[in-house]
């Protein structure tokens, strides 16, 4: 019998893909902003509880976060509601209902310290509001004692919504030349290869093999901000006129939070324990341009 999933934050760019492809793995229901305030804590129990016809799901994939760094230092308290509480309210309600719970966590709940890739057992050091919350969430999901699987992963953007990549595109067709932090280092994931190694997971619940876990998945390699925005311009050569990227250090780029240096994250046991490992990030990136550039012929045809 095909399982009953919830996806809670369908608007976003990793949510909207998860709603298209995990339809294909079980009864899906999929939950916007605008279903679903996820600083109301109380519409969070209610949402879980009156799922499928009062139901509930079998499987909760909880794509949804406040995910504006800079602006979380201002907003600590909604930062929280949405990253802290609401991921302890669903995996309450998981726990109560028997299920499962895949839950999206970062690389900001670590310093970045170093240039060792970050293993799940290394000490977290969250160095802003966005990382504290994020990882008072998974605080909050092993506290409910729910069968859960909490994915670390970094650097997220996809073909659709408002990520580094897009945001790249449009300063290239507006300006000569890019200052771009280049001594942050980490592995640019797509959201699509993100959304294949989810139901990956969600085939191994299904199968009874599921592990519980906290998890690191990226794309393989690594890369600066600069180097992934080089990458980028030649993903598109020809189809975007490229402007030369400068390198900069991240004391030139002054921000409201501090981001960490060091992004690394090691994905070995996600790899042994999950069967997952995505692609790297330049072949997952040529992947997403790929589809980008023939949406635009489709359009223009």
């Amino acid at each position: 019998m095909r399982p009953r999933v919830l996806v809670v934050g369908s608007g976003g760019q990793l949510g909207r893909l998860l709603a298209g492809e995990l339809a294909g793995l079980g009864e899906l229901e999929a939950l916007g902003r605008s279903e679903l305030d996820l600083a109301d804590v109380g519409a969070v129990r209610k949402a879980v509880r009156g799922a499928f016809g009062g139901l509930g799901p079998e499987v909760l994939v909880n794509a949804a976060a406040y995910t504006a760094v800079d602006r979380a230092e201002a907003e600590p308290e909604l930062a929280l509601a949405v990253n802290g509480t609401a991921p302890g309210a669903m995996a309450d309600e998981m726990q109560r209902l028997g299920g499962w719970l895949v839950h999206y966590s970062t690389d900001y709940v670590f310093d970045g310290s170093g240039v060792a890739p970050w293993r799940e057992t290394d000490a977290t050091g969250p160095l802003g509001v966005y990382g504290r919350t994020k990882l008072e969430g998974e605080r909050a999901i092993w506290s409910a004692g729910c069968r859960a699987v909490v994915l670390r992963t970094s650097w997220v953007y996809a073909a659709v919504g408002k990520n580094f990549l897009h945001t790249m595109l449009r300063l290239g067709r507006e300006r000569e030349q890019l200052r771009v932090v280049d001594d942050q280092v980490g592995a640019p994931t797509s959201a699509e290869a993100l959304v294949a190694g989810t139901a990956e997971i969600l085939r191994g619940i299904e199968a009874g093999t599921g592990a519980e876990g906290v998890f690191h998945v990226t794309c393989a390699g690594e890369t600066s901000w600069a180097g992934f925005a080089r990458a980028i311009f030649a993903a598109f050569a020809g189809r975007q006129r490229a402007p030369e990227v400068v390198g900069i250090s991240t004391a030139e780029y002054p921000t409201a939070a501090r981001r960490p240096l060091n992004s690394r994250l090691n994905c070995d046991k996600a790899a042994a324990e999950l069967g997952v490992r995505l692609p790297h990030w330049e072949d997952a990136l040529g992947r997403v341009a790929g589809a980008m550039l023939n949406e635009r012929r489709v359009r223009r045809g």
